[in-house]
């Protein structure tokens, strides 16, 4: 509707209003686009770089493959294709025995026994450091977890090695020296990316009553598991055998009743043939024959006499003869 307005003549002027702007869509989408593009040409050049610290190696990535290790201060990466995985090159350490925040012991790492069959606790303390950012990645899982049981391993083989007295206290040095030694040659071949920098006797000391008393439990259930599975293992080494053997017995016995029997088959058959065949040319002799010595099986030890209608003897037979 068009404004107006009152003249004192008693007329009215009519303004018309102005035109309304026209919407255009297209105009707008060129406009968002152009947002969202300045939005992510910002992101992937702020992306772009990222900042490595002094104590701080980078290992970059091209599509998940390793391509080169950066050293501290800022560099640029292909946005979306590349990523950066940053590692930790100070030095690191772990206690092995005890807890390093609350000091508790751990027996099951510390308890060990020396070379003169004593019960030893010794807490030790390992500093590494990351040689290989590439192989501390991508050679194994938890490089970390490796050293921490390799060290448990030489550390108990060694102590093995020494008597009581030298690990509580004039040999420690040369206990800790050995066991290092040991751990970085078996590290180097390893190839893990980390290096043993130091390794140190903490404590050494006698353990306490109930802990040994405890241990000692433990050690003879262990002993007492291994003896009923060596006295398993003989009872059955022992009666498999004799099992067998008496199987193998039985299975002659059976075999040999077996072929008893064939035999004691085959010459009733070979007897019966012999007599069908005598039975064939003199049937009546034949018959008389077996007739009596079926009597002679049937009644052993008899005499048995024929006698005709008329009382008078036809024969006599002594079957007991």
């Amino acid at each position: 509707m068009d404004d107006q307005s009152y003249n004192p003549n008693g007329s009215y002027n009519y303004r018309p209003k102005p035109p309304r702007p026209s919407f255009d869509g297209k105009k707008i989408l060129k406009i968002a686009a152009a947002l969202v593009a300045v939005v992510v040409v910002a992101a992937l050049a702020l992306g772009s770089f990222y900042t490595i610290g002094e104590q701080e190696n980078a290992v970059v990535t091209t599509l998940g493959v390793p391509q080169t290790v950066t050293t501290p201060g800022l560099h640029f990466k292909i946005p979306l294709i590349q990523q950066v995985q940053k590692v930790d090159m100070t030095i690191k350490g772990f206690a092995l025995g005890y807890d390093v925040n609350s000091k508790e012991s751990n027996t099951e790492e510390s308890l060990m026994i020396t070379k003169d069959y004593n019960f030893v606790n010794v807490d030790f303390f390992l500093e590494y450091r990351v040689t290989d950012p590439v192989k501390y990645l991508y050679n194994s899982a938890d490089p970390v977890a490796v050293l921490k049981t390799l060290a448990q391993s030489y550390i108990r083989d060694t102590i093995g090695l020494y008597p009581v007295d030298d690990v509580i206290t004039s040999g420690k040095n040369q206990i800790q020296g050995e066991i290092k030694d040991k751990i970085i040659t078996r590290m180097e071949r390893e190839d893990l990316g980390i290096q043993l920098v130091n390794l140190t006797i903490q404590d050494a000391e006698p353990p306490t009553a109930e802990v040994l008393a405890a241990f000692k439990d433990v050690e003879n259930a262990k002993q007492g598991k291994e003896t009923a599975v060596n006295n398993a293992n003989k009872y059955r080494s022992e009666q498999i055998p004799a099992a067998e053997a008496q199987a193998d017995q039985i299975l002659q016995q059976a075999e040999a009743d077996k072929q008893s029997r064939i035999n004691e088959a085959t010459g009733q058959v070979a007897r019966f043939n012999a007599m069908y065949e005598e039975y064939q040319k003199f049937p009546g002799i034949t018959k008389q024959r077996m007739y009596y010595e079926a009597m002679e099986e049937l009644l052993p030890g008899l005499k048995v006499i024929l006698t005709d209608g008329n009382g008078n003897h036809l024969n006599m037979f002594d079957f007991g003869s």
